[in-house]
């Protein structure tokens, strides 16, 4: 039975994962975690040290590794390019360190790609030739799916739909005011709650969420509970989700579009308005061959992501 190993490289956190192929899908079988270092120079060795516990509990051999990070990177050369929440890790040849270390191949994507080749292979779009997965956390990227193969652009940064600008005016996402990761991200919902925060502060009807340290989820407890400002928020970043979407559907007529993070836990919220702009926005026909959904493989979407890499791109 095939092993695999995962490297999820992130900004704040690094997991290693282990797999095993079962039927037509994969088994994650162990797992570590630990706090990303800056500089690359300490996470290597506590990658290599994780690995090695990891097959130590399941003895094996991996058949490939899987490595997910965020861009920009290079991922025909395997190289790290001093993505923005890892300031120090610049050319790191990641590829190649993980193949002298385990003496298997290694394959780079990112972590918006990885995401879509998790639920393409395991999760909710399986099955499509045409799919799209909006990370919709932190930052908002887009991995695509295009005639049943990823398409990642002539230099690996195919579908950066966060970087389009939706209007002249906004929330900053992507060093860009008024993008599509300004309205729909995480960090982008929590501008726009700042905003109407203050604007109903201003009116003598400051939300008792909004405290110095809310959280988006703070933000959706309490439209749930009926908060007038926060129901506000949401359908705000549903309506700009939807002009984020409605550009996708018709530029790229997918039969999928898979929403992450955010969406899974507080799409009801966005839903809605998000769904009246489609209808405003979209080419009918369009519109009617895509289903939007939230992605289906949760917490564990970053390891089935490393899994898949290694597995599509180890064969």
């Amino acid at each position: 039975m095939k092993q695999y190993l995962g490297l999820e490289i992130g900004g704040t956190k690094t997991s290693v994962w282990l797999g095993e192929a079962e039927g037509n899908g994969i088994r994650l079988i162990g797992h570590r975690i630990f706090p990303t270092p800056r500089d690359p120079k300490d996470c290597l060795p506590l990658m290599k040290e994780a690995g090695e516990a990891l097959l130590k509990d399941f003895p094996g051999k991996p058949a490939a590794i899987g490595i997910s990070c965020g861009s920009p990177l290079d991922s025909k050369r395997g190289m790290i390019l001093t993505p923005p929440n890892l300031p120090l890790w610049q050319d790191v040849a990641i590829t190649d360190w993980a193949t002298e270390q385990w003496n298997v191949p290694a394959y780079l994507q990112n972590d918006a790609d990885a995401c879509a080749l998790a639920e393409w292979q395991y999760g909710a779009g399986m099955g499509t030739q045409n799919m799209i997965f909006l990370t919709c956390g932190t930052g908002f990227g887009a991995g695509l799916i295009l005639n049943g193969q990823l398409y990642s652009g002539s230099i690996g940064m195919g579908g950066e739909i966060g970087h389009v600008r939706l209007a002249d005016r906004g929330p900053v996402g992507y060093g860009k005011r008024g993008s599509a990761e300004g309205f729909c991200s995480g960090g982008g919902i929590r501008q726009i709650a700042e905003t109407f925060a203050l604007e109903a502060a201003q009116s003598g009807k400051r939300p008792a969420w909004a405290g110095n340290a809310f959280t988006t989820k703070d933000v959706a407890l309490a439209a749930q509970a009926g908060d007038e400002t926060a129901i506000r928020v949401w359908e705000e970043a549903g309506y700009w989700l939807g002009r984020a979407v409605s550009i996708l559907v018709d530029l790229l007529d997918p039969e999928m579009i898979v929403l992450g993070s955010i969406f899974q836990r507080s799409g009801h919220l966005m839903r809605p308005a998000m769904e009246k702009v489609l209808h405003e926005e979209c080419l009918p026909a369009n519109l009617a061959a895509c289903r939007i959904v939230p992605c289906a493989l949760g917490e564990e979407m970053g390891g089935y992501g490393c899994m898949a890499i290694a597995e599509i791109f180890g064969k």
